[in-house]
């Protein structure tokens, strides 16, 4: 891809929690995971254009035997690379899945928390402003108020089936119109069942999805067309 092609990334990498992914190992060793998720990022800072942004979607922790803490670790990668950090969002999940772990049950000796919340970690290349046609802003006011608040409650998505972790459109959606301008190009490097994709074009932007999974893509260009097929079928 050409340097300084993109002006909004959105995305959520494997957590490494041991996940069923269609042909990634989801439980590298914690090193080698890190080193996986870096070289990801150097190669989204190349093809950023100056004040775009990234948008990264992850866990406070992420376990390999015992809790690291991911959040931290990527904010020190991203700074490390050059990346100006904005601040993150907290994307309140409002649900907590089937406890399986307590820890020490109803005792204060080893007790487990949950968090039922995830993080959006937001940074920019070289420059905190986007340059952009003001014709083409299209986020309200009374999204902007509401956008501009970090805490999203927003409920985790459940279609479409075939991907075992698919992205809420409201989420992408308050990420784009917050964001980026209209016809502005969207990216996102983990694109699994194609959400970025489809919510970029319902908001008028240009898209890039990729994932190495054939499977995956497949499933995201039936999203895609999906949508394309009912946006002309009430026109």
């Amino acid at each position: 891809m050409p340097e300084n092609s993109v002006h909004l990334i959105i995305t959520s990498p494997p957590y490494n929690v041991g996940i069923p992914y269609e042909n990634h190992n989801d439980l590298l060793p914690y090193k080698q995971y890190l080193e996986f998720l870096e070289n990801t990022w150097l190669e989204c800072y190349r093809i950023l254009v100056q004040g775009g942004r990234i948008c990264v979607n992850v866990p406070s922790v992420t376990a390999e035997g015992e809790y690291q803490p991911l959040f931290c670790d990527v904010v020190n990668q991203m700074r490390k690379l050059g990346y100006i950090m904005r601040g993150d969002i907290l994307w309140y999940k409002q649900s907590i899945s089937k406890r399986t772990a307590w820890g020490s049950w109803k005792s204060p000796s080893n007790p487990y928390v949950v968090q039922p919340y995830e993080f959006i970690l937001v940074f920019s290349k070289k420059s905190r402003k986007l340059e952009g046609d003001k014709n083409k802003i299209d986020i309200t006011k009374e999204e902007f108020i509401e956008f501009s608040n970090s805490f999203w409650a927003i409920k985790p998505q459940t279609q479409p089936k075939g991907h075992p972790a698919p992205f809420p459109e409201e989420l992408v959606y308050r990420l784009i119109k917050f964001y980026s301008y209209q016809e502005n190009v969207v990216l996102d490097p983990f694109a699994g069942s194609g959400t970025v994709g489809v919510v970029a074009l319902k908001t008028n932007r240009k898209f890039i999805c990729i994932d190495k999974s054939l499977k995956y893509c497949e499933l995201a260009q039936n999203h895609i067309e999906n949508h394309l097929h009912n946006l002309f079928s009430n026109v």
